[in-house]
C-alpha cells in the first residue's frame, strides 16, 4: 500500500485568534493517539468568512472551530444546525460529514461535562449566571435543557439580559429572569450554582474579578468560572474563601475540546493528556 502524506485538517478561525490555545491541546491529543491530524489556527477577517467556509469544503477539512466574531455570522453558510446550536443561535464547532457542514455549539456541553465529572447535578437547581454573552448564553441554555429549575441572568446590558431570559423561557421551558447588575451586586440567596460567564479575570487581567458582594457567597454554593487562564482565577479564590465549592474553567475548555476531537476523529479523546498540556501551557505565562 502506498504511503499517505495527506494529513486530515481541522482548526479554528477568528479575528483575533493568535492567542487561542485550543490547537495546543488538540495536537497533543492527536499525537497521543498517533492520528495524522493537524490543527490550524487561522486568522479570518469578517468580510472573508464566506470564502473561508468555502475553503473548509474545498480542502476537505474534517471540521473547524469558530471564535469571535464568526459564531453567529457563519450560520447562513452551513447546511444544518444541532438542536442546541439552533436554540443558542451561535456555532463554535463545524463538523464536515461527507461534504455536509453541520454546526454545533460545544461551549455549554463542555461545561456540563465538567460539572458531571465533579459530581455536581444541575437538574432541579437554582442557577445564577453572570453575563449574557456567547459563553454565558451557551451554558445557560445547556443548564436549562438539563433540567435546572430556575436561571437568573445578571447582566449590565438590559437588552441582552432580557433577551437571554426570554430565550430560555420560550425555548426550553425553564423559568428564567433578568436581574440588573448594579455595583457590588448581591448573589441571590437561593443560588445553588453561581457561574461567571464573563471574561473578568482572564490573563493578562488576572487582578480583575466580577463586581459582587462576596459576603453573599457562602458554603453550600458551587461557584464556576469560564476563565481558564489562570487556572485558579481571583473570582474562585474569593468564593472559596467564603466556603463555596469551586470549579475552574480549564475543565470546560478541555471537555469542549474533547467533544470536538471525538466529532472530528470518531475516537475518544485522551482527556488527561489534553488537560495536562493546557495546564503546563498556562503555567509558563
Amino acid at each position: 500500500m502506498s504511503k499517505n502524506y495527506r494529513a486530515e485538517l481541522v482548526g479554528v478561525i477568528g479575528d483575533p485568534v493568535d492567542g487561542n490555545p485550543t490547537g495546543v491541546m488538540e495536537e497533543a491529543g492527536f499525537a497521543a493517539l498517533g492520528l495524522n491530524f493537524r490543527y490550524l489556527t487561522i486568522k479570518v477577517l469578517p468580510q472573508d468568512l464566506e470564502d473561508a467556509i468555502r475553503g473548509v469544503r474545498a480542502f476537505h477539512m474534517r471540521g473547524i472551530n469558530l471564535t469571535m466574531p464568526h459564531k453567529v455570522q457563519v450560520i447562513p453558510y452551513l447546511d444544518e444546525l444541532t438542536e442546541a446550536a439552533g436554540i443558542i443561535g451561535a456555532v463554535n464547532t463545524v463538523i464536515n460529514q461527507d461534504g455536509k457542514l453541520i454546526g454545533e455549539n460545544t461551549d455549554g456541553k463542555g461545561f456540563m461535562i465538567a460539572l458531571e465529572n465533579e459530581g455536581i447535578p444541575v437538574k432541579g437547581t437554582h442557577i445564577t449566571m453572570l453575563g449574557a454573552g456567547g459563553a454565558a448564553k451557551a451554558i445557560a441554555v445547556e443548564c436549562a435543557l438539563a433540567g435546572a429549575s430556575e436561571i437568573k441572568i445578571i447582566n449590565r446590558d438590559k437588552t441582552r439580559g432580557v433577551a437571554l431570559a426570554e430565550l430560555i423561557t420560550s425555548r426550553t421551558g425553564c423559568t428564567a429572569e433578568y436581574i440588573p447588575w448594579t455595583e457590588k451586586k448581591t448573589v441571590p440567596a437561593d443560588t445553588n450554582i453561581l457561574i461567571n460567564g464573563t471574561s473578568a479575570g482572564l490573563f493578562p487581567d488576572i487582578d480583575m474579578c466580577p463586581d459582587l458582594d462576596y459576603a453573599t457567597i457562602h458554603e453550600g454554593m458551587t461557584v464556576c468560572d469560564v476563565v481558564f487562564n489562570p487556572v485558579d482565577p481571583l473570582f474562585l479564590q474569593k468564593s472559596r474563601a467564603n466556603g463555596a465549592r469551586t470549579v475552574n474553567g480549564i475543565g470546560m475548555l478541555v471537555n469542549q475540546g474533547a467533544m470536538n476531537f471525538r466529532l472530528w476523529t470518531g475516537r475518544e479523546a485522551p482527556v488527561d493528556v489534553m488537560y495536562k498540556t493546557l495546564e503546563a501551557e498556562f503555567s509558563e505565562e
